[in-house]
């Protein structure tokens, strides 16, 4: 007997925490009709053939929300398989630079504070994000001013 195992496929993911002067993070929630669709998510995409994380969220951020960002330190590297495809999200705080966030690659956005995002019902992936957050936010990694 000859079994195939499948193998999803593998995507490498530019991710953006986008905070405000308020201290909230930039949440988006994906299209209904697509993968994962109606779940909140943080804002980014796939990244290129020869482009950098940060040119990735840069350009995915531009495209979907209309905004510019600076991009920051790293937070997390996290790698989720889902039943139908393995993902690799490479998280980055980021600082809006540009313009007002606008839903144009996805039906809605919100600023929300670090203790709302438990309201919000996220891909499995972005659990560890949203803990990496909460441990960013209580001296774990930003500089209060």
């Amino acid at each position: 007997m000859n079994e195939t195992t499948f193998v999803p496929p593998h995507k490498i993911i530019g991710v953006a925490v986008i905070a405000n002067d308020q201290g909230q993070i930039l949440i988006d929630r994906r299209r209904q009709e697509g993968a994962m669709g109606g779940l909140w998510e943080f804002p980014g995409g796939k990244i290129e053939t020869n482009e950098t994380v940060e040119e990735c969220i840069q350009r995915e951020i531009k495209e979907e929300l209309g905004i510019v960002v600076e991009v920051g330190e790293h937070i997390i590297t996290i790698d989720h398989t889902y039943s139908h495809i393995r993902v690799t999200l490479k998280v980055h705080h980021c600082r809006l630079i540009q313009g007002v966030p606008q839903p144009i690659e996805c039906d809605e956005v919100r600023w929300v504070s670090v203790d709302e995002l438990e309201s919000f019902a996220f891909p499995e992936a972005n659990i560890q994000i949203i803990a990496a957050l909460r441990k960013w936010g209580n001296g774990g990694g930003r500089v209060v001013e």
